[in-house]
């Protein structure tokens, strides 16, 4: 069983398991008001709000009937819970037992933030207390598997919608996989293309198709979001993003930073410590 680490939000009954479950009211507890970026999965469900979550530089509402997904990898500040009421479900990215869902939670392109439908609730809200009921059983009636099962049931019912693709495009599909196991190494489409063994106007069509953005943008986009990531929550600096990130130096990383923002490193990095 693999086990949820470095949380900075966390149960207090701690017990090792992939799937863990918290109140709103336990995370006012644990919340410092500071960035958090962990290596696990955080859905929460919001019964009651109102109140505000950023997920990777965007601020999201939390009102009644809500629900967030917040990625591995992404950087998110509790902004304002004082009212919110609802629970909170954390879970490594192996943790669900379908292909479904296993297929969802790794995309990387879920919206951080939705509304759940009316005719909807009652599904989610059965699926969430169920998980809820196992998960607060006595460690010894604890099967490994049932908390498993039941995330992915809520999983299933959730629903997420996807934020950024419109097309389950095969092409596409292999393409951003290949994005996010390469983009800190090669930042140019050709290699892409080259890789997976299409012709460059072939996956600039596809990646259109489904984003709305050339490949060469969608690239660009996908760095510049973790140079932010690195900028903000691990206040690197950028000679340090540039290593991380694959540029021969700060100043060509620099450039590059700011053609796509319009900011400097590290005039961006002061704007975001002063939020």
């Amino acid at each position: 069983m693999t086990v949820i680490r470095q949380m900075t939000y966390q149960p207090a009954d701690r017990r090792a398991a992939a799937v863990e479950t918290l109140t709103f009211d336990h995370l006012r507890a644990l919340n410092d008001g500071g960035t958090q970026r962990a290596d696990f999965h955080v859905i929460a469900v919001v019964d009651a709000g109102p109140g505000s979550v950023t997920v990777d530089f965007l601020r999201h509402p939390l009102r009644e009937l809500s629900a967030v997904w917040i990625p591995p990898a992404a950087v998110h500040r509790w902004d304002d819970i004082a009212r919110v009421a609802g629970h909170v479900v954390l879970f490594v990215p192996t943790a669900p037992v379908t292909h479904a869902t296993r297929e969802l939670v790794a995309s990387p392109d879920l919206a951080a933030h939705w509304n759940i439908p009316d005719a909807d609730w009652p599904f989610v809200d059965a699926a969430r207390n169920h998980l809820l009921l196992e998960a607060s059983a006595p460690p010894g009636d604890l099967s490994t598997e049932l908390p498993e099962i039941l995330l992915s049931a809520l999983i299933a019912r959730l629903r997420p919608p996807h934020g950024g693709a419109r097309s389950a495009h095969p092409v596409f599909q292999l393409f951003r996989s290949s994005v996010e196991a390469h983009f800190r190494q090669h930042h140019d489409a050709g290699y892409y293309a080259r890789t997976l063994g299409y012709a460059a106007r072939t996956l600039s069509r596809a990646v259109q198709q489904a984003t709305g953005r050339t490949a060469k943008a969608y690239i660009v986009d996908r760095i510049i979001l973790e140079a932010k990531r690195l900028l903000a929550h691990d206040r690197l600096t950028s000679a340090a993003c540039a290593g991380t990130l694959g540029f021969p130096d700060a100043s060509n990383f620099s450039m590059f930073f700011q053609k796509a923002t319009g900011l400097r490193p590290g005039a961006w990095q002061a704007t975001v410590a002063c939020e």
